[in-house]
Parts: structure tokens; C-alpha cells; sequence
């Protein structure tokens, strides 16, 4: 079970390993079908990236010491995105310059809110873990990672974190992983197809089975569980615990790209802060939901004082 340090809340070092995009998002009336042409609004280009986004929510919303291990091309998107990482306190010393283009993920917003994505990784393939790049890893309290960039590179860097520290990996996009994956890590945050795929064929109902019974299921491999269920919150399943419901307060989404990056960065934060992973869940819930009520990724996530303030607001006179 992941618990409070001993010595309580504290600002925390936490180490994103993954991806950084420059996204070109569209606004549709419907995301269009096989063959079809539809007719959006104006092109908007801003920072995203499941990685950067995560780093910018654990620094900005979080408040963590936040270090961003990724790789960016010798182009206009990479300086784009290390401002975008550095204006939100990112550490970005270990963030590689490649010959490949940076990132791009094309994006439609629907009127509800939400999105449809496809990534094209670029230098999101050449992410690799050097010396300076192990040494950080060494020291954070919370390594987390994604599948946006080659597996073997989150395996490498599992491989170099302390003992104690715990290794968060947020399985998005979807795929198999492979033993040697499982049995290194300490959290699983998925969404409920991401919980549903990773069950697989465990699963004796697959398409009928409740998301407590799924995570039931990924707990046979890995020690805790976090499924996010968008604006009905997340379901949080360690092992030896009942699991627990933590319900999202009520907005009014405008887009949802990022908003599941803000929880996972600020659910790292609170962790690395020596909170239990369901004190962690709330916070990330009020981060999360206070992303969606503004366009964009990185732009959309919250200060640390905006995220208490909606957790906690002040009684009204």
C-alpha cells in the first residue's frame, strides 16, 4: 500500500519520463467518420504531450521539485514546448535536443468537450536515459511515466530509481505490457478502456465487468491502482484495502485535452508530498476537473493555489 511519509506533507521530487508534442487542435461540430470531410473552426498550436503536460500539472498544480526527462527536435515546437515547461518551473536540463522533428499530435474538440487524438512521436522516439538522466531519477521520491515513448526507456528507468521511490505509470496511450513491466511497477493509473485492455483476458466478462472487478483484476500484478472515470471521478484499489470512490465536484468542461495528464502530475505531486494515494486522488480530482473548464493542455492546467482554493473554498459571509 502506498502511505504518508513519516514526517507528513512535504514539497516533494518527482521525475516525468515521456513525451513532449506541439498540438494542432481544431474545434468540430462531431468528430468525423471513415472518409468524411467536416468543416472546424481556427487551428489553434500549443504545448502538450502526455509527458510535458504531466510535468507541468506536478509543478504548477502539484508544487513538486519537477524534473521532465524527454527529447524535443531542433525546431520552433521544441522551443515552444521549453518555454511552456520552463515558464511552469520545470527543471529542463535533461531534456534532449535530436535530429528529429519534435512531436505533433493533431486534435479535434467537440462542443461537449470532448477530444480525438493521433500522435506523431517524432523525437518522442529518441528519448533515451543517460548518466545525468539516472543520476535524477536516483533521487526522486515519484518516477512517473507513459507509453508515448518507447517501453524499454520507462524499463531503463525503473531500473535507476531508489528503493522506496515509487514508479507511476499512466498506461496511455493503450497496449500490452510486457512481465518484465509489471513486475517493476508500483502504481497503474488508467482510464476504464485503458483498465478494461490491460484485463484482457483475465477477464472471464470483459465488456460486463464493473470497474471494481477490473481493478481487482490488475491488482494480481501490480501493488495499487487508480482508474479515472472522467466526470465521475476515480476508483482507487490497493491491495489489502477496500477500494475507494473518489467522486470529481461538478464543472461545466469546455475541453478535455490534458485534464487526465493534470491528475496524473498532481497525483504525483501529492504523492512525492507524503500523501496516501487516496488523499492524492481527491487533490488530482479538483485539478483535474478545473483543467477542463479551460481550452488547451498545458495552458488549461491550475496553480497550486487555485486548485486549495477550489478544494477548499472560504464560507460564504
Amino acid at each position: 500500500m502506498i502511505a504518508r511519509h513519516a514526517s507528513g506533507p512535504r514539497r516533494g521530487n518527482v521525475v516525468v519520463v515521456g513525451s513532449a508534442n506541439v498540438d494542432l487542435v481544431v474545434d468540430v461540430p462531431r468528430h468525423p467518420g471513415g472518409g468524411e470531410t467536416i468543416l472546424g473552426g481556427d487551428l489553434r498550436r500549443s504545448p502538450g504531450g502526455k509527458g510535458a503536460n504531466q510535468a507541468v500539472a506536478a509543478a504548477r498544480a502539484g508544487g513538486a521539485d519537477t524534473s521532465f526527462v524527454g527529447a524535443l527536435g531542433h525546431d520552433e515546437s521544441g522551443e515552444l514546448l521549453l518555454a511552456s515547461l520552463d515558464g511552469a518551473g520545470v527543471r529542463t536540463d535533461l531534456v534532449e535536443r535530436v535530429e528529429a522533428p519534435t512531436g505533433t499530435a493533431l486534435i479535434t474538440v467537440s462542443p461537449d468537450g470532448e477530444n480525438a487524438i493521433v500522435v506523431a512521436p517524432g523525437a518522442n522516439s529518441h528519448v533515451r536515459i543517460g548518466t545525468a538522466q539516472a543520476e535524477r531519477l536516483g533521487a526522486a521520491d515519484v518516477v512517473l511515466a507513459q507509453l508515448e515513448i518507447p517501453l524499454d526507456v520507462v524499463l531503463a528507468a525503473a531500473a535507476v530509481r531508489r528503493p522506496g521511490a515509487v514508479l507511476a505509470l499512466n498506461a496511455a496511450p493503450s497496449r500490452d505490457l510486457p512481465d518484465e513491466m509489471w513486475a517493476v511497477l508500483d502504481l497503474l493509473v488508467v482510464n476504464e478502456h485503458e483498465a478494461l485492455d490491460l484485463a484482457g483476458a483475465a477477464s472471464a466478462a470483459a465488456a460486463d465487468d464493473t470497474v471494481e472487478r477490473l481493478a481487482m483484476i490488475l491488482l494480481e500484478r501490480v501493488p495499487a491502482v487508480v482508474v479515472t472515470l472522467g466526470g465521475a471521478g476515480c476508483l482507487v484499489a490497493q491491495r489489502g484495502a477496500d477500494p475507494v470512490r473518489v467522486a470529481a465536484p461538478r464543472v461545466d468542461a469546455v475541453d478535455t485535452t490534458g485534464a487526465g495528464d493534470t491528475f496524473c502530475g498532481v497525483l504525483a505531486a501529492a504523492l512525492a508530498g507524503g500523501s496516501t494515494l487516496v488523499d492524492a486522488a481527491r487533490t488530482a480530482s479538483f485539478a483535474g476537473a478545473l483543467a477542463v473548464t479551460r481550452p488547451g493542455a498545458q495552458d488549461a492546467v491550475p496553480t497550486a493555489d487555485e486548485v486549495t482554493t477550489f478544494a477548499h473554498p472560504e464560507p460564504q459571509p
